[in-house]
């Protein structure tokens, strides 16, 4: 498989970038990735990129994009932050991978069983990681349920993943809020911005 071209990228919109992922998804969960020539596509790079799509996703080691979309060298963008939020520096990066570079669609990924998200749900304190922390709890105090404060923690999964998915949306929110750039892009049909949750269990991305 050949690497994404000027032309190729072009003829991309973002419905067909979201399809490209979740047919990459569904070959990565039945073991069937498309088989590259990574070396020819580093090669076929080498003057340029054209990705089509960036990916905003935790660092976790289980939430590789590029793995679980089964996609090759030059394709996407992919921006890694514990608990994926946005910050002025991801967001001048998104802006540039899409205004600049030409990507068609933006992925806010979250995870199952996310360590930031936990941290947060336990108002974890630790050097720097408490700023960090801090950036995830709104999405914490803005899942109402359950109200019983014994069972808001990371010992309730099912807490945590509404936590993390509730992540994902107030992220999506923060940067049509923050990105005037992006949101324009949006609004025109340019770009979509979607949300998405990995199962670390089963592989499995469902985008919302």
């Amino acid at each position: 498989m050949n690497a994404h071209t000027k032309e190729t990228q072009n003829q991309m919109t973002p419905e067909s970038a979201k399809n490209a992922l979740m047919d990459g998804n569904a070959r990565f969960v039945q073991g069937q990735q498309t088989g590259r020539d990574l070396m020819k596509q580093v090669r076929q790079t080498s003057t340029g990129q054209f990705p089509f799509a960036t990916i905003l996703s935790c660092i976790d080691s289980r939430v590789s994009s590029e793995l679980i979309f089964d996609q090759g060298i030059g394709d996407i963008f992919s921006v890694r932050i514990a608990g994926n939020f946005v910050n002025e520096d991801i967001l001048g990066s998104m802006e540039f991978a899409c205004k600049l570079a030409g990507t068609k669609l933006v992925v806010v990924l979250g995870h199952t069983a996310c360590g930031a998200v936990k941290g947060a749900c336990d108002h974890a304190r630790l050097g720097n990681l408490t700023t960090l922390i801090n950036k995830i709890e709104p999405a914490v105090e803005a899942v109402t349920e359950p109200q019983d404060e014994t069972l808001r923690n990371s010992s309730n999964i099912d807490f945590v993943n509404e936590v993390a998915k509730t992540n994902v949306h107030m992220t999506i929110d923060n940067i049509r809020k923050s990105s005037q750039v992006l949101k324009d892009m949006e609004d025109a049909g340019e770009i979509e911005i979607v949300g998405g949750m990995y199962d670390i269990k089963t592989g499995l991305v469902t985008f919302y």
